[in-house]
């Protein structure tokens, strides 16, 4: 345990002083609550005379001890509201500890109680609870931080500011954060309304929301490095999913038309603003349909989160203005090399490439083949300037070995990524469905593993079996759901839309003070 700090053992103290008052500080009962602040400071009106039998719950946020009576905030889910507490009133007969004891000596900040009372303008028109009951519901043994003020040596205002900017205890301590710094919970509020935008749209088309397994035998679905775990009776390793697409191609190989999860993934690689080792993709595989059918869709589609979100297709980014509005710009990744260095890159060999992508100062390793070099370029070069929402289509066959084979373009696929603030948010395809070709590409990637890269696909004999049964044309999708996020709350940082983002081991206590940032 932690070396307690004086602040708590005075707390702790004060615990023992209720119990021996015979008050339980942690009561089972509950505690019946009518209204939240917010409701209250909307909707009271004095001439109404409406709100005279309230019962709130929250947190002590201020105290203000002014002898025989007090003025206090409250902190419920909806925001902070005035408690004026009078101490004949809220003991009517001759006993005053609740007052005297209780309420000004035991109960501290962040302590939560339950009030009842009614609802009064004060003489400086501040909507308040005039308290006629409080009951402690848990006593904080740990202080919040506190709100600091300093004076503006230019204006001479107060600013007040708060103790708990430090981005690394912010996301360590999630629940302080959320405490002190309400406006931190309209992102999460946002992300879910966007995941419950996305379920409406659709559930609307008629696809279904399925769920596959996380611990698989053999990972697969993307390029990455997976988590590894061991299943004790079976005797056997398992991976965290690094993405389901192979068991949602299963599915549409079992007759479903459109099958859609909201997945959690895993890939056990660098952490920076922009990835954590855990995330959430939404993949949605839909029979009969191919990657231009598919871009509609996600255009559509995100319009629709933006303007659920926002009301409107503008979305603030940073120093940009994006517009999700349809029909979104759209390049071949060829053009898009071309169009942002002038340079025409369609016919290279890898020695070519090689030579282009020195004279662009990209930074190569002996490892690349022609589609990885070719993707070191347009990451470099292009992907940062792209800040509209950009389709990026016909990908080269070795960077998709789960794409179909271009239906005119020899050595592409049909693949689409849009971009959008300079990243990435989503990818699909023209499913590959060949299963003969699909073999052949999974042994492509056994070589390149072979030559050292540490993200090569394996080769999935079960899934091959299920191609060979049949799977009808499908076009499939994965959509990042926190880079989508980042960009519909204009968030810097995907720790900022993660509740928990995955942190470093914590260091010792002595050493609160100074703390890192987040790696970059």
């Amino acid at each position: 345990m932690h070396h307690l700090s004086e602040q708590e053992q005075i707390r702790r103290q004060k615990l023992e002083e209720l119990q021996n008052l015979g008050i339980e500080p942690y009561p089972s009962e509950l505690f019946d609550v009518n209204f939240y602040a917010q409701e209250i400071l909307d909707n009271y009106h004095p001439e109404l005379n409406n709100f005279q039998d309230v019962s709130l719950a929250g947190r002590l946020m201020s105290i203000r001890v002014k002898g025989k009576a007090s003025f206090a905030e409250l902190q419920d889910a909806s925001g902070r509201i005035q408690l004026y507490i009078n101490r004949d009133e809220i003991c009517p007969g001759e006993d005053k500890e609740l007052y005297n004891t209780v309420f000004k000596k035991l109960m501290d900040l962040g302590d939560f109680v339950g009030v009842t009372g009614r609802v009064f303008k004060t003489m400086v028109g501040e909507t308040s609870v005039h308290v006629t009951g409080i009951t402690l519901l848990s006593k904080a043994l740990r202080p919040l931080p506190v709100v600091k003020e300093r004076v503006d040596e230019a204006t001479g205002e107060k600013i007040t500011y708060d103790a708990f900017t430090d981005s690394e205890q912010r996301y360590r301590q999630r629940y302080v954060d959320l405490v002190v710094n309400p406006q931190v919970r309209d992102a999460f509020v946002k992300r879910t309304q966007l995941v419950q935008a996305m379920r409406n749209y659709l559930n609307d088309k008629g696809y279904l929301e399925v769920e596959t397994p996380i611990l698989q035998p053999l990972y697969g679905g993307a390029a990455a490095r997976p988590f590894k775990t061991h299943h004790n009776t079976l005797d056997m390793t398992l991976y965290l999913r690094i993405a389901n697409e192979l068991y949602l191609k299963r599915l549409i190989v079992g007759g479903f038309d459109g099958v859609y999860e909201f997945s959690k993934d895993f890939r056990n690689e660098g952490m920076s603003r922009f990835h954590n080792p855990e995330f959430t993709q939404m993949e949605l595989y839909v029979a009969y349909k191919d990657y231009y059918w598919m871009m509609d869709l996600v255009e559509e589609m995100v319009e629709r989160v933006a303007l659920a979100l926002h009301g409107k297709t503008e979305v603030k980014v940073g120093e940009n203005v994006i517009n999700f509005q349809r029909p979104w710009k759209r390049f071949t990744m060829f053009e898009s090399i071309k169009e942002y260095t002038g340079i025409d890159i369609t016919e290279m060999d890898e020695a070519a490439l090689r030579e282009t992508a020195a004279s662009l100062h990209v930074q190569l390793d002996p490892s690349m083949g022609k589609a990885k070099i070719i993707d070191e370029i347009f990451g470099e070069h292009v992907e940062p300037k792209l800040i509209q929402p950009t389709f990026i289509t016909d990908y080269p066959v070795e960077m998709s070995p789960l794409a179909k084979k271009h239906r005119s373009k020899p050595g592409l696929v049909e693949r689409f990524e849009a971009i959008c603030n300079g990243k990435e948010i989503c990818n699909a395809f023209s499913e590959l469905n060949d299963p003969i070709d699909q073999r052949k590409r999974f042994e492509d990637q056994l070589e390149l593993g072979k030559r050292g890269d540490t993200e090569a696909m394996v080769l999935d004999e079960d899934f091959l079996r299920a191609l060979e049964y049949g799977m009808p044309p499908t076009a499939g999708l994965g959509i990042g759901i926190d880079r989508l996020s980042m960009i519909m709350t204009n968030s810097n940082s995907i720790q900022d839309v993660l509740f928990f983002p995955q942190m470093k081991p914590e260091k010792a206590e002595k050493n609160t003070e100074k703390s890192d940032k987040p790696v970059e």
